[in-house]
């Protein structure tokens, strides 16, 4: 069983792709997790993808394609495999389906959670880090047994920059633009299913598990 996660940052994908991941006992594949891997042991692919990275640039579609379709033809990935933060654009998912095409293979599902930009700005912007346990807290759904103070380690949570709500929007402005055309793209391939983001974190792998089967 072949998956692509779909879904805006904040939406819940990376949280149900490991849940998939375990029940169905396929690797979960993030890019990050590839590049650091490659990277860690000196390939070829790592050392030209680090050479992007040290300069702050993104790792070019070609490349992470190739770091992607060769994770994916190791042996654990043998009976399937749930693909996480790849594709983010249109060249990419076009580089997926042609060298999918050339080793006889495609993808069977590509599952987009969906949440509305509001409860991502609200679910984002309610999160507490610590930074120096890196616990983490969400003042609604898993609030500290203190206001403001790490359960931990005693120390005062903080509001990470990348969790302002204006930060989140930029964010989901650049999915909107980059990621959106996707769930165009798999809903023409007639591989897209879509889940309800909004309920709670096992409801929404209750509809994934009623979508891919027992």
């Amino acid at each position: 069983m072949k998956i692509i996660m779909l879904g805006a940052p904040g939406a819940g994908k990376g949280t149900q792709a490991k849940k998939i991941a375990a029940k169905y006992q396929i690797p979960h594949i993030s890019t990050g997790d590839i590049f650091r891997a490659n990277i860690k042991n000196g390939t070829e692919l790592g050392k030209k993808a680090k050479t992007y990275m040290d300069q702050g640039l993104l790792v070019p579609d070609e490349l992470t394609c190739d770091l992607v379709v060769d994770r994916i033809q190791q042996p654990d990935a043998a009976n399937g495999y749930v693909l996480d933060g790849f594709p983010r654009t249109i060249p990419q998912a076009e580089c997926l389906t042609e060298a999918l095409n050339k080793l006889g293979s495609k993808v069977d599902y590509a599952i987009d959670v969906d949440v509305p930009d509001s409860n991502i700005v609200n679910r984002m912007s309610g999160r507490r880090a610590c930074l120096k346990c890196g616990a983490t807290y969400h003042v609604v759904h898993a609030a500290p047994k203190v206001e403001g103070v790490c359960d931990t380690c005693g120390e005062k949570l903080v509001l990470r920059d990348d969790d302002q709500p204006e930060t989140v929007q930029k964010r989901l402005n650049v999915y909107h633009e980059q990621t959106q055309p996707l769930i165009d793209y798999y809903t023409k391939e007639g591989i897209l299913k879509s889940v309800d983001g909004t309920k709670d974190l096992e409801e929404v792998f209750a509809d994934i598990v009623a979508i891919l089967g027992e």
